[in-house]
């Protein structure tokens, strides 16, 4: 719009961003996506994703100058040659810690819905009770009834494939169908149900890939590439998906290069009116006015704005009146498993590269299993054969050495633990008024770690992981544990929680502001607690939750 005023303004199109200005213009509203980084056309931009190890300077790996310029990202695998513009240059966007957390952004259209690990999975009532069972931290204000109906409706649109369990922790999704386990996963999963008499489980994982053809979208081609960018639209993220459906309403004006700098607030209506953005190309300042803003920036970048925005009246930020804006951080707690070999079946292999693998639901402190901690872990991971680079102990040069490799070499199993952090109210992020970003804003200082709860928890993760799979028959086990820093989960939540009472929490049982009821905070930030899966399905569906009452208040005159 000319005059710069819309319905509605989204802040951020990643998965929760996408979804929000898909659902906003589909109901009929003038929504404007702003987006702090470049924009990634689908198809068009994703200028690697048929790229092979060999069509790389470096085969894809991390030279010493990305490891000079990337001094956070070089922390763990994100930092490698294949997709590094897609991450967020450190140089740039930096932050300073007061205890280490390691923090992986990517600052574009479509965020880290174009890299994430689309592992998707719904809450129980056992987790969104939690809180409250264990006197920790507050409430949820909802429980499965209130969102049930919302995570069908985000996954007959995103695609879920899965396979049907009935698992009273792990409820069942809308699902496409399955991939396959490998022969080896199957053994692994029999004999562990056999093992422990059906009180654990490994199935196969529930991924937002599509595995038959789906909403416009063909389907996964089982490359495994996915976090390059997928011009087949195998996986859900926002340039396959929400994206195209908000532009084919005539609705949508997308902006990249717009860094959200404050929410702008009017004390006398306790109103937002709109934004103000710094155009990061350029260094001008805008404003754009809109009824409604959902805010959707990520985790630590929202808790970010709302801290920037409405000072002249709570110094701390809008949504700060309860003095839980910026605290309760969390993330999952991983680097803990275990891994080993597994013998039968040399004449076997596998088709095509599954972009998945194999989960394994939590079992610790779940019905008459108690432990010295509380909450629980899952396992991701999969069994495989290795492939050319085995290595072969009676050879390491020569013919004979070339010929071995022509097989492929031994099958492995591996399982990883993600496991809850709890919502303590000292992990938190604050504005650092002494750094400053390229464009010359003051960064975030995070201050997290994990505590007594979370070590006993990752004992268990690990000595599990070597019992269940010796259990299983698996060989040469051997367990890992390794870098107990939050963060590289990727996982960050908190800092914005929802609840029931406006002095405890930041936002309402509809993810609004209570210090502004036209604004919506939808992304990881309004988590009251962690549990040990993938989160953002769970944001998809608060985020279609959210927009639907945010319409009909809007109709109503009640914002």
């Amino acid at each position: 719009m000319a005059d710069n005023t819309y319905d509605a303004i989204v802040i951020g199109s990643g998965i929760s961003g996408g979804w929000a200005a898909k659902e906003l213009t589909e109901k009929g509203l003038k929504v404007l996506m702003l987006e702090r980084g470049r924009n990634i056309e689908h198809i068009k931009d994703y200028v690697n994703a048929n790229k092979e190890a060999w069509d790389y300077p470096h085969r894809g790996t991390r030279t010493q100058e990305m490891i000079k310029d990337y001094p956070v990202l070089k922390r763990d695998y994100p930092l490698n040659e294949t997709n590094l513009d897609y991450w967020c240059k450190d140089s740039e966007s930096p932050y300073t810690e007061t205890k280490r957390f390691d923090w992986f952004r990517g600052y574009h259209v479509g965020g880290r819905s174009l890299m994430w690990g689309r592992q998707s999975y719904r809450w129980s009532d056992i987790q969104f009770g939690a809180n409250a069972k264990d006197g920790i931290a507050i409430d949820w204000p909802i429980r499965y009834k209130e969102i049930e109906a919302w995570y069908t409706y985000v996954e007959k649109w995103a695609g879920i494939s899965g396979s049907i369990e009935n698992l009273p922790h792990l409820p069942d999704s809308h699902f496409l169908p399955a991939y396959d386990m490998t022969c080896v996963e199957k053994d692994v999963s029999a004999r562990l149900k056999d093992h422990y008499k059906g009180t654990r489980h490994m199935i196969i994982g529930r991924v937002a890939n599509i595995t038959v053809p789906h909403e416009g979208r063909p389907g996964c081609q089982f490359r495994n590439k996915c976090w390059l960018g997928c011009p087949f639209g195998g996986y859900f993220s926002t340039q396959s998906s929400t994206l195209p459906a908000a532009v084919k309403t005539g609705n949508l004006t997308l902006r990249p290069w717009s860094i959200v700098t404050k929410i702008l607030y009017d004390k006398d209506t306790k109103k937002a009116t709109g934004v103000e953005v710094l155009d990061a190309e350029t260094n001008q300042t805008y404003e754009f006015k809109s009824k409604i803003v959902f805010l959707n920036a990520s985790t630590l970048n929202s808790a970010w704005v709302l801290m920037n925005s409405a000072t002249d009246i709570w110094p701390d930020g809008l949504g700060s009146s309860s003095g839980e804006l910026g605290h309760n951080l969390m993330d999952h707690h991983l680097g803990v498993g275990a891994s080993g070999t597994v013998d039968g079946y040399e004449d076997k292999y596998y088709y095509g590269r599954r972009a998945n693998g194999i989960y394994i639901p939590q079992f610790r402190n779940i019905f008459d299993d108690k432990r010295d901690y509380i909450r629980g872990f899952g396992y991701q991971g999969g069994g495989g054969r290795e492939g050319y680079n085995h290595e072969v102990a009676e050879y390491s040069i020569g013919k004979e050495y070339k010929e071995a490799l022509t097989e492929p070499g031994p099958w492995t199993m591996n399982i990883g633990g993600f496991g809850e952090i709890l919502p303590y109210h000292e992990n938190k992020v604050t504005l650092d008024k002494t750094t400053k970003d390229k464009w010359g804003l003051n960064v975030l200082n995070i201050d997290c770690e994990l505590k007594e709860n979370e070590l006993k928890m990752r004992k268990d993760m690990e000595s599990d992981a070597v019992e269940m799979l010796e259990a299983a028959g698996v060989k040469n086990v051997k367990s890992r544990s390794d870098n107990p820093f939050p963060g590289r989960g990727i996982h960050e939540m908190g800092t914005a929680r929802m609840g029931k009472d406006p002095k405890t929490s930041v936002l309402n049982s509809y993810n609004q502001v209570w210090d502004a009821k036209n604004v919506f905070v939808t992304d990881g930030s309004f988590m009251v607690s962690a549990n040990c899966v993938n989160p953002s399905l769970t944001y998809m569906a608060m985020t279609a939750r959210a927009v639907d009452h945010a319409v009909s208040e809007l109709k109503k005159g009640n914002i």
